[in-house]
């Protein structure tokens, strides 16, 4: 438009002319639009946009709200009283704000001004709730949980009720500590495996908890096996999470899952097995050093034919639920042994090897 005109002269000639081009004729319009262009010097195709748009609504009036009350001095006061109270309710606060701040000031925790002691006592249960929201809100704000790392994501989880189609070689694995009553300092641990369909149970010591010797000691579990190993279970315990076993799992194509946290439920097979294996044989004494890990080593390079071969076990048949009973029903007692030389996945040679090896077992000799 002219930069002689004023904005509030350019606004009322719009409004003006606006109205009256909404309501011209053809020829009418032809004429305002060139009026208009010819004082505002504006292209004819812009005042044409100008004078077609609607009407641009009044600014809304700010009011001048409530005066505050209250000052940064008794909020800060405020704030420091409902930390004394260990964070009570605006209600509760209220009630005991005479006698907090008395002992506060008696024993030389705060000194406040006669103002602001005035206005802290006058509060309302409403008002201190007010007043304290926003240092709520911040104390109160929780971090936000993170998403999976790389490391979690390459083990996804398997729950309880993804276990329907196991197959013979996907296999539990977790750590039995020998600490004793106090979880601390050195001590052997067991890795025990435990294949979900058969039973199949195998256990070694570990000395330490080192990734790279859980690692071989998988290793010389999986070389020990009857039937080839085609996944691992574990829980999420620092000494499974890590990149050792994921590229372990990775250069021998097995599959690697992981339990939900603190859900034992998800890998009932081995807890089963930790309590009627490990803990029966070793007990709950603490074991400490080499030589601990060694006799540890042979009791269960004696005792692995014994669990696999003359030790049955329920498995469960199916469940299902009769208003408030859960009905279970278990196929009759088998042990490992038998449930692979039963399966059609095991080849007819694996068969042969463990009925031979099982003929040739002396179980009273497993006592001695």
């Amino acid at each position: 438009m002219s930069a002689s005109m004023t904005a509030p002269a350019r606004r009322e000639l719009v409004e003006a002319l606006r109205r009256r081009y909404a309501a011209a004729t053809r020829e009418e319009k032809v004429n305002i639009l060139t009026e208009f262009a010819a004082v505002s010097g504006l292209h004819r195709k812009s005042a044409i946009r100008v004078l077609n748009e609607e009407a641009e609504p009044e600014p809304p009036i700010k009011r001048a709200g409530r005066p505050r009350l209250y000052d940064q001095a008794v909020q800060q006061g405020l704030v420091t009283l409902w930390e004394a109270s260990d964070r009570v309710c605006g209600k509760r606060l209220k009630a005991l704000l005479p006698v907090l701040l008395a002992a506060l000031e008696k024993h030389g925790h705060m000194a406040v001004d006669p103002t602001v002691k005035t206005a802290l006592l006058a509060l309302s249960a409403a008002t201190i709730d007010r007043l304290l929201a926003p240092t709520r809100s911040v104390a109160s704000a929780r971090r936000k949980p993170r998403g999976p790392s790389v490391l979690r994501r390459k083990m996804p989880q398997r729950t309880f009720a993804e276990w329907g189609g196991a197959r013979i070689g996907e296999m539990e694995m977790d750590l039995v500590a020998h600490c004793g009553t106090v979880n601390a300092g050195s001590y052997v641990s067991s890795l025990v495996m435990t294949d979900v369909v058969s039973g199949w149970t195998e256990c070694a010591p570990v000395v330490v908890r080192s990734r790279e010797l859980i690692v071989e000691t998988v290793e010389r579990l999986r070389q020990a096996l009857p039937f080839p190993l085609l996944s691992l279970d574990t829980d999420n315990g620092v000494e499974f999470v890590n990149e050792v076993l994921v590229a372990y799992c990775a250069k021998h194509g097995l599959g690697l899952t992981r339990s939900r946290p603190y859900l034992k439920n998800d890998q009932a097979w081995i807890e089963q097995k930790n309590g009627a294996v490990v803990r029966r044989m070793v007990g709950y004494a603490r074991l400490e050093g080499i030589t601990a890990g060694q006799a540890l080593g042979r009791l269960y390079a004696a005792s692995r034919l014994f669990v696999n071969f003359f030790q049955p076990s329920f498995k469960l048949a199916e469940k299902h639920r009769e208003g408030s009973r859960i009905i279970k029903r278990y196929l009759a007692p088998a042990t490992p042994a038998a449930r692979l030389m039963s399966a059609e996945c095991i080849p007819a040679e694996i068969k042969t090897r463990l009925k031979d090896l099982g003929d040739s077992l002396d179980p009273p000799a497993f006592a001695r």
